[in-house]
Parts: structure tokens; C-alpha cells; sequence
């Protein structure tokens, strides 16, 4: 007689699901602060504090941060706690130039396989990143920005570079917003981003190439700078 199997209980399943969705919320709310220059480079993080703030334990929040040390955005350092990360620009320099090495080469396979729906999808990106750039709304321009890149990519047929670039683009989202946040940036890259799209339509794939290739490195500079700058002071 085969051994009867308990049937499964749901309750300790919701409340994990419960936890997880907690900690995903803290984490989301601080990294978006951190994005957005509400928490500055080097500002102790005190998980007291924090969990008093949002009405949880220290629990959840003590997750948030370990996920936020993964992503770059918080060192947890000892006798200190979590602070959030300095701007560096070896970080800047290694993160462009993997970007700079891996994205022409995914916009040179894929470039010539967009289709009609593809260009329909970066128009649609192009207008919104207009639109919320017009209105200031900074949380949204890099999630916009790693979309056309994306997009750009999409039938490069080659999943672990877009892999990579993804991660990439994701971790420089901070810089990102910060770079279009310069004088003359975001009119710059919203002009990049137009031409590239028109370059891909006409077929003139290699001078798209060439101008994304262009964009990154100015992107890369243009952040160097302000740091440079900034480091001076």
C-alpha cells in the first residue's frame, strides 16, 4: 500500500511570501532614494532608523541592505554598518568600457533584423523618455534608457553578451541618471538615441556603430568630469 503524502500547508508558504514581499518593498523604496540622490555617497544607513521608518523589523531591512551591498549601491563596512557607496571612477571607467566593447558588437548583429515592430517600440521609448524628461521625472530615465538599448539589441541572437549588457546597464543606472542630469546631456543622448534609431531604419548600420560607440565614450567622460571636478572642490 503506497505511503499516503501529506498535503501541503499553505500557511508557512504565505507568511514567506509575505517576508519576501517586505524586504523587496524596503529594498525597491531605498535603492530608488540612493538613484535619486536622496541618500548621498558615504551616508550611514542605520538599520534602526530605517525599520522605525518603515513601520518592519530590523529583518527585512538587514536583507535590503545585503542586497543593496550586491548591486554596488551600499558597502556594509565594520564598526559602521551600511553607508552608501562613493561614486568611483575606476568603477565609472571599467563599467563603460565593458559597455563600449559588448554593446557595438550586439548593435552590429542585431541592427540589421529589427523589424517593423521593433521601431514602433523605440519610438514609443524615445516619446516617453522625451516626455519624462520634459516633466523631470528622473526614476524614470534610466529604466527608459536601458529599454532603447535593449531593445536595440533584441536580435543580436547572442544571450549571454545581452545578458552582461543588461547587468551593466542595470548597475549603471545611477550614474545614468546622473550623467543626463549635467548641463546639455540629456539634449545630447535624446539626439543620439533619434539618430541611432533613424541610422538603424536606413540600414546605415555601421554608422550607427560608430555614433553608439561614441555615445557611451561620451557618457564615460562627461561623468569622469563631473567627479574630477567635483574631487577638487
Amino acid at each position: 500500500m503506497p505511503a499516503k503524502i501529506a498535503a501541503p500547508t499553505s500557511r508557512p508558504v504565505r507568511k514567506s511570501l509575505v517576508h519576501r514581499t517586505i524586504s523587496s518593498a524596503v529594498t525597491e523604496a531605498l535603492r530608488e532614494r540612493i538613484l535619486e540622490g536622496s541618500f548621498e555617497s558615504g551616508m550611514q544607513l542605520r538599520q534602526d532608523a530605517l525599520a522605525d521608518e518603515f513601520g518592519v523589523s530590523r529583518i527585512p531591512v538587514r536583507e535590503a541592505l545585503m542586497q543593496l551591498e550586491a548591486e554596488g549601491l551600499v558597502k556594509i563596512l565594520p564598526h559602521r554598518g551600511a553607508v552608501v557607496s562613493e561614486l568611483s571612477l575606476d568603477e565609472i571607467n571599467e563599467l563603460f568600457e565593458l559597455r563600449s566593447l559588448l554593446e557595438p558588437r550586439l548593435l552590429r548583429l542585431s541592427a540589421p533584423k529589427l523589424r517593423a515592430e521593433d521601431f514602433e517600440a523605440l519610438d514609443a521609448i524615445l516619446a516617453e523618455f522625451e516626455a519624462e524628461s520634459a516633466a523631470g521625472h528622473a526614476r524614470r530615465w534610466g529604466p527608459l534608457n536601458n529599454a532603447l538599448h535593449m531593445r536595440l539589441y533584441a536580435h543580436a541572437e547572442r544571450p549571454r553578451s545581452l545578458a552582461l549588457v543588461s547587468n551593466l546597464l542595470q548597475e549603471c543606472d545611477r550614474h545614468t541618471r546622473l550623467q543626463l542630469s549635467l548641463s546639455g546631456s540629456m539634449e545630447r543622448a535624446q539626439a543620439e538615441h533619434r539618430l541611432l534609431v533613424k541610422l538603424c531604419a536606413a540600414g546605415r548600420i555601421g554608422e550607427a556603430v560608430t555614433l553608439l560607440g561614441e555615445h557611451i565614450s561620451h557618457a564615460a567622460s562627461s561623468l569622469a568630469e563631473f567627479l574630477s571636478a567635483r574631487q577638487d572642490d
